[in-house]
């Protein structure tokens, strides 16, 4: 699992929009990059830091909820699994 959590954090750095903006990149790029979950924050930063616009609180709102659902469907599993983390371990 650690192997596999390494190489899916540096994927995630290296793929998401820090040293580029996604609007420089061509339209078929930017779909694939603005599906890393870093993204939406990374470039709601850069609009209110560099940019000075208000961040857009909807989006920032629905990235919340997904966060937060994921979160609980992650922990409903492993209350659900953790009963066998003993036999495997």
């Amino acid at each position: 699992m650690g192997q596999v959590v390494g190489a899916i954090t540096t994927a995630l750095l290296f793929l998401s929009p820090l040293f580029f903006p996604t609007s420089a990149l061509p339209e078929k790029i930017r779909l694939l990059i603005q599906l890393n979950p870093l993204s939406f924050p990374i470039e709601q930063a850069r609009e209110v830091v560099i940019w000075g616009h208000t961040p857009s609180w909807t989006g920032l709102a629905l990235y919340g909820m997904t966060c937060f659902a994921i979160m609980w469907l992650g922990f409903a599993w492993f209350q659900k699994t953790r009963k066998g983390f003993a036999d495997v371990i």
